[in-house]
């Protein structure tokens, strides 16, 4: 009888546009939430990750991304927040020039401009990305 292999563990794929302003990284948080994502989410069947990209930001923060102008600029693997033990998130991140004002929309209860010494507030794998944007100079 073969050894049964232990299950990997899950992984969820997930998309998000990253917009910074003076220093701070542009984060929301749905209601129940304690701590701040980055406005995004999962592809539907047949989409692609500019079309994800720009569906998530308008339903989310109400903009209108730019085509021509999604660009990926880091992928997180990190540990999923208020999820299973062993659970992960790869985090696809797009910066993309938009159309509109931003405004919380559908789910999300609050906004936040979130800088380095705020990451505290922030999912894990978005804490990851602010570190790497302060390392460049991006965050403040």
């Amino acid at each position: 009888m073969s050894p049964i292999p232990p299950s990997s563990p899950a992984v969820i794929d997930a998309l998000a546009w990253v917009h910074v302003r003076e220093g701070r990284l542009l984060c929301v948080r749905t209601d129940g939430v304690d701590l701040f994502y980055l406005p995004g989410g999962k592809r539907e069947p047949g989409e692609s990750d500019e079309a994800a990209v720009a569906r998530e930001a308008l339903e989310e923060v109400s903009v209108v991304l730019r085509p021509d102008t999604v660009r990926r600029i880091a992928v997180i693997d990190e540990a999923a927040h208020a999820q299973g033990p062993g659970t992960r998130v790869r985090l696809s991140c797009h910066t993309a020039e938009y159309d509109g004002e931003i405004s919380a929309d559908n789910e999300i209860a609050e906004l936040a401009w979130i800088g380095f010494a705020d990451r505290g507030r922030c999912a894990p794998a978005v804490r990851r990305l602010i570190e790497l944007l302060h390392a460049e100079g991006t965050v403040v």
